[in-house]
């Protein structure tokens, strides 16, 4: 099931086709062989728009972070192709993979991930590092901007351990938004934190798609979260059984849950 609303105006007004930041075509995952197979993901077909916030639901084992895991490259469908933007990731091997992920993916993860014996500068400068090279000007100037409007400013000097939950979750976010990569892959963002600090963080992810761009992909189990998302898709048995668009209600979302849970 492709995303309808790729396209947007030209100059001349006819529509033309906007390219997917992340496809997925067909793509299948199964563990195991023979008749002890098990199917985590099953013919899916999903597109993620330039800037779009999407929130992938479904009940447990539905195959939601396996869809997160081919979407980053993490792991190799068994069936279909992927690409991020332009490129074909189906096929690469595990260097040109990690080549792909560090400049055009972004990662925050539901247990932030950061590094204990760095600071928060450090911590966000770690995608640089392991790409082998220092920001440049702008990019400096950029995650400046970041630090400033995630509130971080005043803490650069400071070690995770010093952090609350939230503020570390914003050091994460800092970090995956820091090269500018196409993709945000966030799995569970919220699940750790307390309902201000995880207000806080979908706020954050909802701006960094409207304002700057990025588009976003948000496994989560929460109603509440996904409600802030544009578009909502929904797995079960590793099939995309329904979407949401136009930022769904919470309210309709849980609905949508429950009757998935019960069948």
């Amino acid at each position: 099931m492709s995303h309808p609303n790729l396209t947007h105006q030209a100059p001349g007004g006819a529509p033309r086709a906007v390219m997917p930041i992340a496809r997925a075509e067909s793509v299948s995952k199964s563990y195991g062989e023979g008749g002890n197979a098990v199917a985590a993901v099953r013919d899916v077909d999903l597109e993620v728009a330039p800037g779009e916030f999407v929130a992938v639901m479904g009940p447990s084992g539905s195959g939601k972070s396996t869809l997160m895991h081919l979407m980053a490259g993490l792991e190799t469908a068994t069936g279909g192709r992927m690409w991020i933007g332009d490129q074909e990731i189906t096929h690469l091997d595990d260097n040109e993979l990690t080549e792909v992920r560090r400049r055009r993916v972004g990662f925050v993860f539901q247990a932030f991930n950061l590094m204990p014996t760095m600071n928060v500068r450090e911590n966000i400068l770690l995608p640089f590092d392991l790409d082998g090279r220092s920001p440049n000007k702008q990019e400096q100037a950029w995650i400046d901007q970041l630090l400033d409007r995630l509130g971080l400013a005043e803490r650069v000097e400071h070690r995770p351990s010093e952090l609350s939950g939230g503020q570390q979750q914003r050091v994460a976010i800092a970090r995956a938004l820091a090269t500018r990569p196409a993709l945000i892959l966030a799995d569970e963002p919220t699940g750790n934190l307390d309902s201000r600090s995880a207000l806080e963080v979908l706020q954050l992810l909802r701006v960094a798609a409207q304002e700057l761009g990025q588009s976003i992909v948000m496994v989560t189990h929460d109603p509440k979260a996904a409600a802030h998302a544009q578009r909502v898709v929904y797995l079960a048995d590793g099939e995309i059984v329904h979407q949401s668009e136009g930022s769904p209600r919470a309210e309709d979302i849980a609905h949508m849950m429950l009757s998935l849970e019960v069948n």
